[in-house]
């Protein structure tokens, strides 16, 4: 299962400069947020 979703959070940096990349991750991170759910939890301080 790790190797179907790994390659979801590591987008290619080297093709990336610094503000890309931060984005990029950014957006990975959101849809996955989405898809399991997980944005809508509490988050422990």
């Amino acid at each position: 299962m790790f190797s179907a979703i790994s390659p979801h959070f590591r987008p290619r940096r080297h093709r990336l400069t610094a503000p890309q990349y931060r984005a990029e991750v950014h957006r990975r991170f959101e849809t996955w947020h989405q898809i399991t759910g997980s944005a809508a939890l509490p988050t422990e301080a």
